[in-house]
């Protein structure tokens, strides 16, 4: 084992500590002032940081290395979900209905991790590492675009990266890939308004329900006929709430819905493409509606030269044995902020395995993480920082 797996495997009771103290005690976010507060704390331990509280709930720690070299950031989001978790080990979350269902407990240890060991030999360390750890990743805006927009963090950066625990990846597997890595998670809202009446007298009416209905299933044209059929394209209506009994046709029925992209171009035209089917559907049977159309998050795409630096580094962490090529996934998220002002890369670390049962999918009430993925974690960060952070 590499001196720095040593180290590393010194901190596995660590990492594990921290990591059930944030899954115990979630918060969503905007709300992570107790998660922000212990962060604070930790990071005050260790020798050497500057830390700071660029937002009520997040938390900057800053190492300025003691050899020449160029800015690297790196970033852990800490907020949970409004989920109740149904996991029933000893460290479950201890508030009702909010829950770490998405690994961010295992990303922030992770940073808390590389922070203690940077902080333990400064003079070895090149460059300046800013390690962020940010708020509201789950929630629009974000906290990641209030961090770039509103605060001076990005100044001076020369390159990003971070990380996202992955339960469909086994343990300890290392995932990277170079250009569009996550879609632009983007949200329609839709109101058609028709006329209600008897259930007996649909002639009578405009049916809300109905148009809606024709609604869902033609806005698959949409993907399959109105876009070729290599651009990626995501259309999901996710919500569809109408009437209050059996035998009243309503006034009215809301639709909600997400579109996800890479193409920025296609991500432009999805709204009026999509507006094109409701208002012709709407128009042939005597309703009105009403779209509003949400941009979200960016998409994330991974600076090429940095996808192959992080490449270079796992298979020197992991082996080419523990090393895949990532596959494009229609999620989001905020990372895609970071990227707008640096150059940089996202990459999954496994988290999923039969002995921790932690092949629940992310969002789930059941996730948890197989928590050796922990020191991967901490062995690539670390690695991606000292080599990032060289001078050129």
């Amino acid at each position: 084992m590499t001196a720095t797996g040593d180290r590393v495997e010194e901190l596995r009771g660590q990492l594990v500590a921290w990591r059930r103290h944030l899954h115990m005690h979630p918060e969503v976010g905007f709300e992570e002032h107790g998660t922000a507060a212990y962060i604070e704390a930790e990071l005050r331990k260790m020798p050497g940081l500057s830390v700071s509280r660029p937002t009520a709930t997040s938390v900057l720690a800053v190492l300025k290395g003691g050899l020449p070299g160029r800015t690297v950031l790196l970033r852990a989001d800490i907020d949970a979900l409004p989920i109740h978790e149904e996991n029933t080990f000893e460290f479950a979350s201890r508030t009702p209905g909010v829950m770490h269902a998405c690994g961010h407990d295992g990303h922030t240890a992770i940073l808390l991790g590389v922070a203690q060991l940077l902080s333990a030999t400064p003079d070895s360390v090149p460059g300046e590492i800013r390690m962020i750890f940010q708020h509201a990743e789950e929630i629009g805006p974000g906290g990641a675009e209030e961090l770039v927009m509103n605060t001076p963090l990005m100044d001076g950066v020369d390159v990003v990266t971070g990380l996202h625990l992955n339960s469909q990846l086994p343990a300890g597997v290392v995932a990277v890939k170079p250009g569009a890595f996550m879609a632009a998670p983007d949200m329609l809202e839709l109101t058609i308004r028709g006329k209600g009446g008897h259930g007996a007298h649909p002639e009578e009416t405009v049916d809300p329900i109905a148009v809606g209905a024709q609604v869902v299933t033609n806005l698959q044209h949409v993907v399959s006929r109105m876009v070729a059929a290599q651009d990626a394209l995501v259309v999901s209506i996710t919500k569809f709430t109408s009437g209050t009994t059996h035998n009243v046709i309503p006034d009215t029925a809301e639709l909600m819905g997400t579109v996800r992209t890479f193409d920025p171009a296609l991500r432009e035209r999805a709204p009026q493409l999509i507006e094109r089917v409701v208002k012709g559907i709407c128009e042939a049977h005597g309703a009105t509606y009403e779209l509003n159309y949400e941009f979200g998050y960016r998409p994330l795409i991974n600076t090429d030269w940095v996808a192959a630096q992080l490449k270079e580094i796992a298979l020197d962490v992991v082996g080419a044995e523990r090393f895949r090529d990532a596959k494009p996934t229609m999620g989001g998220e905020d990372f895609s902020a970071y990227l707008e002002k640096a150059p940089g890369a996202y990459f999954n670390v496994g988290s999923g395995s039969d002995e921790a049962d932690s092949r629940w999918p992310h969002h789930h009430p059941r996730f948890t993480i197989d928590e050796t993925s922990l020191e991967t974690g901490v062995q690539m960060l670390r690695a991606a920082a000292l080599r990032l952070a060289r001078p050129e």
